[in-house]
């Protein structure tokens, strides 16, 4: 039976090598955030609101051109400590 993650970290890298890491409870978050904030700016130089760990109401705010890549990674809290 595959096991499913509790969360998803996904690392940003933007230019100048500054790297951040923000959190989602599932994949969906993430791709919702993506598709209706993050791609239609890509190319923009318009600051956008990135959420930060899931604290309510806290954000990064980037200019969407600025980030160069993105990794998404399953967090498994029954297999790693991550605090």
């Amino acid at each position: 039976m595959p096991r499913t993650p509790n969360e998803y970290a996904i690392h940003l890298l933007f230019e100048g090598g500054h790297r951040e890491e923000i959190r989602f409870h599932n994949l969906q978050e993430f791709q919702r955030w993506y598709s209706n904030d993050f791609l239609p700016k890509h190319e923009s130089k318009e600051l956008i609101n990135i959420p930060i760990k899931n604290i309510q109401g806290e954000y990064m705010v980037a200019r969407p051109s600025s980030i160069l890549a993105m990794r998404v990674e399953p967090i498994f809290n029954s297999s790693v400590e991550r605090f």
